[in-house]
């Protein structure tokens, strides 16, 4: 089925970039196939997740909650042969700034971080850690991260390998105001890690918003971009979800996109093809997850069109006519 599909957008790419009708597009590709029989893409079992909302890290119960919530939805990616699960920002916990701030709740000011449950956070990871290496599971979720005193801990994503290592880790690069203000430090760098000779790229937060990171990952040669979120600002924000499918059409690569589960959330988790249309989605509500084959397609010209394209090659067509003559031929 995969197959099909991959063939299917093969067919479409060249269609889009010769001008010719799909069918004979389909023609010349299946001639071509049945003589020369190009090797197929291989694929991968992704699985997205959307997981629970808590937002107070001095609860200790809840932080546990929120750490059985993400096994489970651990054990089901494995029940169902992911490789991956990919899990939102915050997934252990996302702190309520207002809970945080020092002069809170009424205002909003520097976070006390002394307030987290930071030995229930660790031991948490720690049993996520042990369960990924028993399921043989990469997993990839959302935790701040602490830094030593006095700075402010990153929020990041943790990629934890199929044997329960922490392979690498990623720190939201692009802060919202609130967040460089008053309770993170910015990470620097992009991070990629690879799985069964796939690589991938990791976004957080607010980053959707910043294009230039996306194009980066395409330049790491990604072939797709892992992007953890709350989902904006409220939970019927729909400008996150529309903003990665742009991002996954225009580079050509696919994006997986996980967000919380809060009430009234119209653009749940889901995973993006290279065309910018959802491949699936989870079920609008409580935790789930979804799943995707993703896979690569060597004969997409796509791709490889757009790099070369973005290299300066219409300069040497670009003409310095006169627009006064051109408006006194036009009219």
């Amino acid at each position: 089925m995969t197959e099909n599909r991959n063939f299917k957008r093969r067919v479409r790419a060249r269609a889009a970039t010769t001008g010719e009708s799909y069918t004979t597009a389909l023609k010349h590709l299946r001639d071509a196939k049945a003589s020369d029989a190009p090797p197929q893409a291989n694929s991968l079992r992704l699985a997205v997740a959307q997981s629970g909302y808590f937002d107070d890290p001095r609860d200790a119960a809840a932080l546990r909650l929120a750490g059985d919530g993400t096994r489970r939805l651990m054990r089901e990616a494995h029940r169902a042969g992911a490789r991956v699960l990919h899990l939102p920002e915050g997934a252990m916990c996302f702190p309520n700034k207002r809970i945080m701030s020092a002069i809170g709740p009424r205002e909003i000011g520097p976070s006390d971080w002394r307030r987290f449950e930071w030995t229930v956070l660790r031991e948490e990871l720690d049993a996520t850690r042990t369960l990924a290496r028993a399921l043989g599971l990469w997993t990839v979720l959302g935790s701040a991260h602490p830094l030593t005193e006095p700075h402010r801990p990153h929020n990041s994503l943790y990629v934890i390998s199929d044997k329960g290592l922490v392979a690498t880790r990623y720190d939201e690069r692009m802060l919202s105001h609130t967040k460089i203000s008053y309770m993170y430090t910015p990470g620097s760098i992009p991070v990629t890690f690879e799985v069964d000779g796939f690589r991938f790229g990791c976004a957080l937060g607010i980053e959707c918003h910043f294009p230039e990171l996306f194009i980066e990952y395409e330049r790491l040669n990604v072939d797709c971009v892992l992007f953890s979120t709350t989902g904006g600002s409220s939970p019927n924000d729909l400008a996150f979800a529309a903003e990665v499918q742009g991002h996954a059409s225009s580079n050509r690569y696919w994006a997986s996109f996980a967000v919380l589960a809060q009430p009234g959330l119209i653009a749940p988790s889901g995973i993006i093809s290279p065309e910018g249309q959802w491949e699936t989605q989870c079920t609008a509500g409580g935790p789930s997850i979804a799943l995707a084959e993703i896979g690569r397609d060597p004969g997409d010209p796509a791709r490889p069109w757009r790099r070369h394209a973005r290299g300066g090659i219409y300069e040497p067509h670009m003409v310095g006519d006169d627009p006064r003559s051109s408006s006194r031929d036009m009219f």
